[in-house]
């Protein structure tokens, strides 16, 4: 008796852990996606410990991740720093197969919470091999485009998923008041109004938030969208003589009228994450500026998503940077910093932030303000519902859809500067059948340098083997007819040019790439010899100038010399876009976001200034009509002459008539 009374005790308890278990599921309202956001939220982050917490505070590079160290320190997201990839010339599968792995290791945590890995892609998947390379910012905004905008987001938002990544550090929404920065080119203009308008890329980017959503909410609409990020928060482009990371001396109505306005756009759209300045304002670094961070953009602009730190962007709260990484820790969390891009050493700041919570230094609630804000958009992007990417999208990277639309990106950001050199000589559209033809200079078959920087790597590539794209040379190639003679010399001489009876010359030069600091510049110069091949050509031959550069650069001195000039910018991977324009397939319609200065002695000089002077003003832009559309022009004028003269002489015979 005694056996089966034990046996049925055994029973007894086996279905209570059973009953017991699946209440406890039930329970977890967090793992319940028909639950309210905000209900998972709290749920989850009341089972939470200090430690994952401050885990989910914490985004790590992948080159110090890995499943062990994202189930054990319950990391909260993983990032690529600029050219950090899976392996060179990674393809999609790569991409997905290395981030699966870090999540699968998140996904063994005692809470499975998800990671959320994140990607500079700010024209484009930028860091991918064979991704579209779109255009820069200094070039869409000169296209006053916002719909193509938009569309360049959801491009590029399926690419970043194609390779399983649903979070992008994208728009840099800075409006660059002086091009000596060396970011000046991740700027849409100097305008605040165009930034505003080229906001339109965060809903492509995320999707459209619905109708009726609160004001500030983060919202991302599904798998094939991703998370954006609104940077660099704020007053980046307005530092003194554009340097990079510097200080910004401004006053608060100069801040809240040029620089805070696309982040009220950016909000209002949905944006999920802000990103905060390296730089400072009136001497406090933004990294630890509580009333500008919690004060003014959480609490007066109601912004719910959370706040990122840059690359190491609190330890340059110290001068040298580091040198109190403690202070720094404290001085970002308490002015508002949600998520901490470490990168490298992780395991000192969850050290130095645990101690600073336990001596109640930093009070839990802003623990657990940074922690709601995280896993507010991980639950709004659907991360717990799909954590793991797979191969569904991985064809969208490099499409022929998407780079048809940089094509057209490339097309409609295009400057037409002059024209001839007095209005009855204009040079384009060039004539496609020629006898023989001159193309020249550095950038002309570059696809690195028609990138520019923040390509494959973080300063950019020279070349053409780091990727896969259609050079300015190439285009041309096979633009024109197939009789015309196309011969190309970097950096002809003058004797060359004269000897050969070109009768036409399409030069091509412009700055080297670079990204950040590096491209701080007090001299904004073309890259040599490209001068020597603007005077070499131009004083030779009928020429086209095309410059390709982050920003405006010197260009007065040479002026008088070039018949054509054409403002390409960066134009990406589809240099296609340029022959389009060049030969007439297109118009030019493009007009300029930025003030083209005379002399560097000018800057900083923007729109309004007092001693406004430019050699070409902002809005400057000469249009032309595509030569299909002065056919069709000439040919209706023409119908019209012979309809009058049919009438005249109709008119004229039957007065004849009636007086004979």
């Amino acid at each position: 008796m005694s056996r089966i009374r034990l046996l049925g005790v055994v029973l007894w308890l086996c279905c209570w852990l059973v009953v017991t278990a699946d209440a406890q599921v039930d329970e977890m309202k967090y793992k319940d996606p028909k639950q309210p956001v905000a209900v998972r939220v709290k749920d989850l982050l009341s089972r939470m410990t200090l430690e994952e917490k401050i885990g989910q505070m914490t985004q790590i590079d992948r080159s110090v991740a890995n499943a062990n160290v994202m189930k054990n320190s319950f990391i909260g997201s993983v990032l690529s720093g600029g050219g950090s990839e899976p392996l060179p010339k990674a393809t999609a599968q790569d991409w997905v197969n290395m981030i699966n792995e870090f999540q699968k290791g998140s996904l063994a945590s005692r809470l499975g919470i998800p990671m959320m890995y994140g990607i500079d892609a700010v024209h484009g998947h930028n860091n991918v091999y064979n991704a579209t390379i779109f255009p820069h910012n200094v070039g869409l905004g000169c296209t006053r485009d916002p719909d193509l905008a938009r569309r360049i987001g959801a491009a590029t938002a399926l690419e970043i998923r194609a390779t399983g990544i649903p979070y992008a550090f994208a728009p840099c929404i800075a409006v660059c008041r002086d091009p000596r920065w060396g970011r000046c080119y991740e700027s849409y203009s100097e305008d605040p109004k165009i930034v505003r308008e080229m906001t339109e890329i965060i809903p492509g980017l995320q999707g459209d938030i619905p109708p009726g959503a609160r004001k500030g909410v983060p919202y991302v609409g599904g798998k094939t969208k991703v998370a954006a990020c609104a940077k660099h928060f704020v007053g980046d482009g307005g530092t003194t003589k554009g340097l990079n990371e510097n200080n910004a001396v401004v006053d608060w109505h100069t801040l809240m009228s040029l620089h805070m306005p696309a982040y009220i756009d950016s909000i209002i759209k949905g944006v999920s994450t802000v990103m905060a300045s390296y730089s400072s304002w009136n001497g406090v670094k933004m990294h630890a500026n509580r009333d500008l961070i919690t004060g003014y953009l959480k609490n007066t602009l109601k912004f719910k998503g959370f706040v990122i730190s840059d690359w190491q962007g609190i330890d340059k709260i110290t001068t040298p940077p580091g040198s109190n990484y403690t202070y720094s820790v404290q001085a970002s969390i308490e002015a508002g910093v949600d998520m901490v891009m470490v990168p490298y050493e992780f395991e000192d700041f969850i050290k130095d932030l645990t101690l600073l919570v336990k001596n109640n230094i930093i009070p839990m609630d802003r623990i657990d303000d940074a922690v709601e804000r995280i896993l507010v958009v991980k639950f709004t992007m659907g991360l717990f519902e799909n954590p793991l990417a797979d191969f569904s999208l991985v064809n969208e990277l490099g499409s022929q859809a998407h780079r048809d639309l940089a094509r057209e990106a490339v097309r409609k950001s295009l400057v037409l500067l002059k024209n001839g050199k007095n209005q009855s000589a204009q040079l384009l559209p060039l004539p496609k059948k020629a006898r023989k033809i001159l193309v020249a200079g550095t950038h002309a078959d570059n696809l690195g340098y028609q990138c520019g920087g923040w390509t494959i790597k973080w300063q950019g590539f020279i070349g053409n083997g780091d990727t896969s794209g259609t050079t300015i040379l190439s285009a041309i190639n096979s633009t024109v007819d197939p009789s015309t003679e196309v011969v190309f010399r970097e950096n002809p001489d003058a004797g060359f040019v004269k000897s050969n009876n070109f009768e036409y010359a399409i030069v091509v030069v412009g700055e080297p790439p670079y990204a950040e600091t590096a491209g701080d510049s007090t001299a904004l110069t073309i890259l040599d010899p490209g001068p020597n091949i603007i005077n070499n050509v131009c004083g030779a031959v009928k020429c086209v100038v095309v410059t390709v550069t982050g920003r405006p650069v010197v260009i007065e001195p040479y002026l008088s010399s070039i018949d054509a000039l054409v403002a390409a910018w960066l134009p990406g991977s589809e240099g296609q876009g340029v022959a389009d324009v060049l030969f007439g397939d297109y118009g030019f319609t493009g007009k300029l976001a930025r003030t083209w200065f005379k002399s560097v002695d000018q800057l900083p000089m923007n729109v309004g200034d007092p001693h406004y002077d430019p050699l070409f003003p902002y809005g400057f832009g000469l249009t032309s009509e595509s030569v299909r559309d002065l056919v069709t022009r000439s040919t209706s004028t023409a119908e019209f002459v012979r309809a009058c003269i049919v009438t005249i002489m109709a008119t004229l015979l039957t007065s004849l008539y009636l007086i004979g």
